[in-house]
């Protein structure tokens, strides 16, 4: 295996996208729903970068690459078309041990970006390491279809479980016996087809009245 899975925590720290054009804009938003703090450098950047700007999102420096755009950063983005300039950013980006990835050259990349199926708190990771994008990008469009919104609401209901669980004293053995049943029963099915009282029967036959859908303060889709 070549690449390491790993998912980063990067709220509040600074990232910096190089490029301002179309790629880039999906970097940043990626970036920015992540809770990134992100500057991007480039002579020019499409309206929509402007936009997020003007609205305080995003820091833009219309100007070339300097090597000082990388000082503090934690990770960045080389989303130009120009190979000179990528590897400039390659070479100041390993000196100052700030992570790189550039678009399109993973031989070139410290990391490199999953396709990715998200569903609430539930992120679903797909890699062929650089191999094949389409496949991974095929894989992700069936699991797209195999783990609908369903699952969303689905870790809602258990985030909200432990929590209750947490107030109260029940022992650590029986908690995990709660969970990998739960876990394991066919709640998703039931909220994808609707039947929420078949959902409370199997929480409330487990756990009691105390946690049924309503007292858990989970809103029905």
């Amino acid at each position: 295996m070549r690449y390491y899975p790993i998912y980063l925590d990067i709220r509040d720290k600074r990232c910096v996208v190089i490029g301002g054009g179309d790629v880039a804009e999906r970097k940043v938003f990626s970036l920015l729903n992540a809770g990134a703090k992100v500057t991007v450098v480039s002579p020019a950047v499409t309206a929509v970068l402007k936009g997020i700007s003007e609205a305080g999102r995003l820091e833009i420096k219309e100007r070339p690459f300097s090597k000082r755009d990388l000082k503090g950063a934690f990770l960045a983005y080389a989303a130009t078309d120009n190979e000179d300039i990528n590897y400039k950013i390659s070479e100041e980006a390993r000196k100052m041990g700030v992570l790189l990835n550039i678009v399109d050259k993973p031989e070139m990349c410290d990391f490199i970006l999953p396709s990715v199926v998200e569903r609430g708190p539930l992120s679903i990771a797909i890699s062929t390491g650089g191999a094949s994008p389409a496949f991974a990008k095929r894989l992700r469009l069936e699991m797209e279809e195999m783990y609908g919104e369903e699952y969303s609401l689905f870790l809602e209901i258990m985030a909200a479980i432990r929590r209750k669980l947490l107030t109260k004293e029940v022992e650590s053995v029986k908690k995990r016996k709660f969970f990998n049943k739960l876990a394991s029963s066919s709640i998703p099915e039931m909220i994808k087809v609707g039947r929420w009282k078949d959902v409370d029967r199997t929480i409330i036959s487990l756990l009691g009245e105390d946690f049924s859908i309503a007292s858990l303060g989970i809103k029905k889709a």
